[in-house]
C-alpha cells in the first residue's frame, strides 16, 4: 500500500471530532501514515494538542488563523514559542492573510502574520501560511521578513495565482496542494503544481473542507489525501509511488522535528 502524509487537516472541527476514532482508522486503512492537525485559535490549542497527544500518528501546530486574528489581537511571539516547545507541536500557524472574507481587519491580520513569522524564526519550526485573494501582500510580507532573518514556510492549500508561488519559491517556501487540484476549474493551480520543484511539494486535505474528486461536496477527511496525490502524480507524469516518496521526504525535511522513518531518511533525494 502507498504511504502518504496529510500535512494539513483540522481534526478538532465539528465535522470530524465527533467521529474521530473512525476518521483516524479510515486514514490508516487508506495508507495515511501521519496527519498534522492545524490550530486556528490559540484558545483552542489545548483541544488540538489533546488530539495529537492521544494518537501516535497525529502531530499539531499552534497559532491563530487570519479569520480569527481579531479574536486574539494581542497574541505574542513569546506565547506561541512557549507552546511550541511541546514535542507534538511541529509547526506555527496557520497564519497569513485572507482578503476574500475579511473576517478580521487587514491591519489586524498583518500584525498577527508578523507575530507568527517571528515565532517561526525563533523556534525553527515551519510557518503554515494561509493566503486568499492577498497574493501581493502575502509575498511582500514574506520577502520583508526573510530579509530580517530566515524562517521555514509552506504555502498551504495553494489556491493563488502563480505569482505567489514564484515569489514564495524564491525565498525557499514549500507549496502544499489540496483537493482543489482535482477540481475541474483549477487549471491555474495545476499549472503551479506542474512547474513547482519536486523537492518543494506536499499534499494535504485541509479537511473537513475541499474534498477532492470523487468525494467533492462531502465532508473531507485525511483518508482522501490519496486522491490529491494521484492527481499530482498524473500532472507530473510520474508513478504515484514515486510522488508519494517525494512528498513524504519533503514533509520530513520541512517538518524536521518529526523523526523520519529509516526507509525515508535513507532514500535518495528526488
Amino acid at each position: 500500500m502507498i504511504q502518504v502524509i496529510d500535512s494539513h487537516c483540522h481534526l478538532d472541527f465539528k465535522e470530524l471530532v465527533g467521529d474521530l476514532p473512525n476518521v483516524i482508522a479510515r486514514a490508516k486503512s487508506a495508507g495515511v501514515m501521519l496527519m498534522v492537525t492545524i490550530c486556528t485559535r490559540m484558545r483552542r490549542f489545548p483541544d488540538v494538542l489533546a488530539i495529537a497527544d492521544a494518537h501516535d500518528n497525529v502531530f499539531c501546530t499552534v497559532g491563530t488563523h487570519p479569520h480569527n486574528a481579531v479574536e486574539e489581537p494581542d497574541v505574542t511571539a513569546a506565547e506561541i514559542v512557549a507552546f511550541a516547545k511541546h514535542p507534538k507541536v511541529i509547526g506555527i500557524g496557520e497564519a497569513g492573510l485572507d482578503y476574500h472574507y475579511q473576517y478580521s481587519p487587514k491591519q489586524v491580520q498583518e500584525k498577527s502574520f508578523h507575530v507568527h513569522i517571528e515565532a517561526a524564526r525563533r523556534t525553527g519550526l515551519p510557518l503554515i501560511v494561509h493566503s486568499r485573494d492577498a497574493e501581493e501582500d502575502t509575498a511582500a510580507i514574506l520577502e520583508e521578513e526573510i530579509s530580517v532573518g530566515e524562517f521555514k514556510t509552506v504555502l498551504h492549500c495553494y489556491s493563488s495565482r502563480p505569482l505567489l508561488a514564484e515569489r514564495g519559491l524564491a525565498i525557499g517556501a514549500y507549496i502544499s496542494f489540496s483537493g482543489i487540484l482535482t477540481f475541474k476549474n483549477a487549471e491555474e493551480i495545476r499549472s503551479v503544481a506542474r512547474a513547482a520543484p519536486l523537492d518543494r511539494i506536499l499534499v494535504e486535505t485541509d479537511a473537513p473542507y475541499l474534498a477532492p474528486v470523487p468525494h467533492r461536496g462531502k465532508v473531507n477527511e485525511p483518508a482522501f489525501t490519496v486522491h490529491t496525490l494521484e492527481k499530482l502524480a498524473e500532472i507530473r507524469q510520474l508513478p504515484v509511488e514515486k510522488v508519494a516518496g517525494i512528498t513524504n521526504r519533503n514533509f520530513f525535511t520541512l517538518f524536521s522535528k518529526v523523526p523520519a522513518p529509516e526507509a525515508i531518511a535513507s532514500a535518495p533525494a528526488a
